[in-house]
């Protein structure tokens, strides 16, 4: 007999698994890897939800001060009555003014300002200037893998207990000194939160969220195989469940053929001519512009589980990927030339964390003579591939396939250095396979 999967039950699972061992558990840290749109937000504001009801103050880790206004903002909403502290920098803007409208959130530069509250959140690094008498029961780490192991240090006595969320398939901690002196050491200050943690506490319970609600079904799959070989998930959706219609029909142009490609399958690959090019590519960066203008112009439709008509496809519904802020520029100001200047464009660091019902990627590895550790990184791939709902459109020069096979591995092996895998290289592989199977070519 055949046993059907239950999306919502394997991830209803897994959350009470994860509740139930950070609210009862024993162990001092509880770690939780969850895929592209599995819901990690909504576990966090769940859990601390859960924390507080139980009369369990609880100190909430953000990385960034979206984040951290994003939360307060869910955590405002599920529950308005109940009392939560923004803890915030002393700059101006500091938050996000919405805020200021919540009757039972707090603001304050201060922690003090904030004692006894059930919830205060913050970032990482303001968490690090505070100074407590006693440490909080509990803390929600967000983000665990972003966070470099010597932020976590330095917050680490604040709290006795910590749920840590994560994406272990997004982009590593960033750091602006060299890492080398401390490669394959237990205590690398650079190396992500989790990755130390779990070096000195093996035995801690680990989770994973199994479902990812923003993968369509015919992307979970490549995803999950390509970037997270070891914590396979599944898709919340099935094939039919979502569909891309344009109103006007095709003009027979490059861009609308891949459009619809990706409207139909998913993927698509929209291929220029194999050339060296600067790293703005006049030709690509145009071509990434024409398909953007003709989302819009065909008057697409987006029909989901989220609403029982068709969803437009309006220009904040699309976005655009590229590994480099000069080539993010180059693209918007093709886009603003095309009247379309209210669509996001930005880096893979920037478009973290954030969905669209399309995506439109410029490779990483499009026209270049090499293939930089950088450029090769999984979990920049792995960003800029996992952004959609509905379908994800990559524009790329031939000749890539090519450059990763004539790219051999010059970085040095370090001893004690844990290997990511998959690596960049066999990432890059898997996707383009993909890709190929969908492959539109571009003509001049």
């Amino acid at each position: 007999m055949t046993t059907v999967f239950d999306p919502g039950a394997a991830a209803a699972g897994a959350t009470a698994a994860i509740l139930r061992d950070t609210l009862h558990g024993t162990a001092r840290g509880v770690v939780v890897d969850s895929p592209p749109g599995a819901g990690k937000s909504t576990l966090v504001v769940r859990a601390a939800l859960e924390l507080a009801e139980a009369g369990r103050p609880l100190m909430v880790v953000a990385q960034t001060n979206a984040q951290v206004d994003d939360l307060v903002l869910r955590l405002a909403e599920k529950e308005p009555g109940l009392p939560v502290g923004r803890l915030h920098s002393s700059d101006a803007d500091a938050y996000d003014r919405a805020l200021d409208d919540l009757p039972a959130v707090r603001t304050s530069a201060k922690a003090g300002d904030l004692a006894g509250l059930p919830v205060v959140v913050s970032t990482a690094a303001k968490w690090a200037h505070v100074k407590a008498d006693e440490p909080w029961r509990h803390a929600i780490v967000d983000e665990a893998y972003q966070m470099r192991s010597d932020a976590l240090l330095a917050v680490a006595g604040l709290f006795e207990r910590a749920l840590f969320v994560g994406d272990p398939g997004q982009l590593d901690p960033f750091a602006i000194v060299g890492s080398e002196q401390w490669a394959g050491l237990s205590y690398d200050p650079s190396a992500s939160a989790v990755s130390t943690l779990l070096a000195h506490n093996p035995d801690l319970p680990q989770h994973r969220l199994p479902v990812s609600w923003r993968l369509p079904a015919s992307a979970a799959p490549l995803v999950s195989d390509a970037f997270y070989p070891y914590t396979p998930f599944r898709s919340g959706t099935g094939h039919g469940d979502r569909r891309l219609t344009f109103a006007a029909a095709s003009d027979g142009s490059a861009p609308d053929r891949v459009i619809d490609e990706a409207a139909e399958a998913g993927w698509g690959l929209l291929e220029l001519p194999a050339r060296r090019t600067p790293r703005t590519d006049p030709e690509a960066v145009g071509a990434v512009a024409a398909v953007v203008r003709r989302l819009l112009d065909r008057g697409g439709a987006a029909v989901s589980e989220r609403s029982p008509g068709p969803t437009p496809l309006t220009a904040d519904r699309i976005a655009v990927g590229t590994a480099h802020r000069d080539q993010a520029a180059a693209v918007r100001t093709a886009l603003a030339e095309l009247g379309a200047a209210e669509v996001t464009v930005d880096t893979a660091n920037r478009l973290q964390g954030r969905e669209y019902d399309v995506t439109v990627v410029l490779h990483p590895l499009s026209g270049r003579p090499d293939a930089t550790a950088f450029h090769l990184e999984t979990g920049r791939l792995c960003v800029l591939a996992s952004r959609h709902r509905h379908a994800c459109i990559v524009v790329c020069r031939a000749g890539v396939t090519e450059l990763l096979d004539d790219y051999p591995s010059t970085e040095p092996v370090q001893l004690g250095t844990e290997v990511k895998f998959p690596d960049g290289w066999e990432a890059n592989h898997a996707v383009l396979a993909r890709l190929a199977e969908h492959r539109v070519a571009w003509r001049s």
